[in-house]
């Protein structure tokens, strides 16, 4: 491996660390004012301009983890893998923080609000840290066998498997705030509202039931063997550089 490309490495692995703590401090703010006895479901809902600016900060972090990955990478493949392991380590690493900050989660299954980008995502703690991993391994493995302009190029197959794993574990996210929405009406009245009594009533009351863990599973198995194939490619272009 190219000693600029170690250096890049260690340079956005540090980026990464630095923004997941960054990211908890923020929480830690977010929970002291509206959680200050600890983080738990049911839900209190946050004001209106307060949640609004939630879903800025999201999409803000989320334009920052990408921008990494389109400085970092020389190709589209490229660029995408670092934005992966960007994203992978960004995200453990706000858990780990949240771990030294709070003393939280109790354990890796704790429920949490992944994400509210378009609907709210909820899930233990042990489904995103998986998924994070995964990331990682998935950019890693595009990554490391090549030098700054060649990289592993995943096949259609391992495309297909990865995208349909990643919809999959999605609606696993999603499905249960999803189950709720749908069964009190609000995506036939054009979506809830936070001024809505009985939408308050609703996410006030609520506490999540059983994970979809087979959907989960069922995902990340597709997106394990959509890595196969990019195993193998790997291993030879390594072989080729050392060459």
């Amino acid at each position: 491996m190219r000693s600029s490309l170690i250096q890049k490495l260690w340079i956005i692995i540090a980026f990464a660390i630095a923004m997941g703590f960054l990211e908890a401090i923020v929480v830690v703010y977010v929970r002291e004012l509206y959680y200050p006895e600890g983080f738990r479901f049911p839900l209190k809902l946050l004001p209106p301009k307060i949640f609004n600016i939630e879903l800025i900060r999201e999409l803000t972090t989320l334009i920052m983890l990408a921008s990494i990955g389109m400085l970092a990478g020389k190709t589209k493949t490229g660029k995408f893998a670092w934005f992966l392991l960007t994203f992978g380590i960004w995200d453990i690493s706000y858990y780990a923080a949240l771990k030294i900050f709070l003393g939280w989660p109790a354990s890796l299954l704790t429920w949490d609000i992944l994400f509210l980008i378009p609907v709210t995502w909820i899930g233990p703690v042990l489904a995103p840290v998986i998924c994070s991993l995964t990331m990682i391994l998935f950019g890693l493995l595009v990554i490391i066998p090549g030098d700054e302009n060649q990289y592993v190029k995943p096949n259609r197959l391992s495309w297909g498997l990865t995208m349909l794993g990643a919809l999959i574990i999605f609606t696993s996210f999603i499905l249960e705030y999803t189950c709720l929405m749908v069964s009190e009406g609000y995506f036939m009245k054009g979506g809830p509202s936070l001024f809505d009594p009985g939408f308050i009533e609703a996410v006030t009351s609520y506490i999540p039931g059983k994970f979809k863990w087979g959907l989960f599973i069922t995902g990340e198995i597709l997106i394990i063997l959509s890595l196969i194939p990019m195993i193998y490619q790997a291993k030879n272009l390594r072989i080729l550089n050392y060459k």
